[in-house]
């Protein structure tokens, strides 16, 4: 079973909406709500450090910024409650996928980071004095 990282699925949930956008008004808007409803949670657990992520910890930076991609997503959540404007709904989409980007790569950048200076303290541990 191929094991997926909540980043991943969280910008696979927004390119499903986009494929979405294009059908019914009213199904659009429950299942965008929905959907999103499920991506806001996902960042909120992020953002507040109950998961992790390929089991280490988030650190503040990364937490922080999982913390604007949730309420970016809850200001996508009001725009679509009241109104449907489809293209401003991708405009929107297309900046929420961008923040996810971002923490992502903090995220991935972050946990580079540590495993090269792990790698680099082991390395300097095991060479003669």
């Amino acid at each position: 079973m191929a094991k997926f990282s909540r980043p991943f699925l969280l910008v696979r949930r927004i390119a499903k909406l986009r494929e979405t956008v294009k059908i019914n008004t009213q199904e659009i808007r429950e299942r965008l709500l929905e959907n999103l409803q499920a991506i806001f949670e996902n960042a909120v657990k992020l953002a507040k450090g109950e998961v992790t992520v390929d089991g280490e910890k988030l650190t503040l930076k990364e937490r922080q910024a999982w913390a604007r991609v949730a309420a970016y997503t809850a200001q996508v959540i009001e725009s679509v409650a009241s109104g449907f404007d489809e293209r401003q709904i991708d405009v929107q989409l297309d900046e929420l996928e961008k923040l996810v980007n971002e923490a992502r790569a903090k995220t991935k950048n972050g946990k580079t980071q540590k495993e090269n200076e792990s790698r680099r303290g082991n390395a300097t541990s095991s060479e003669p004095s």
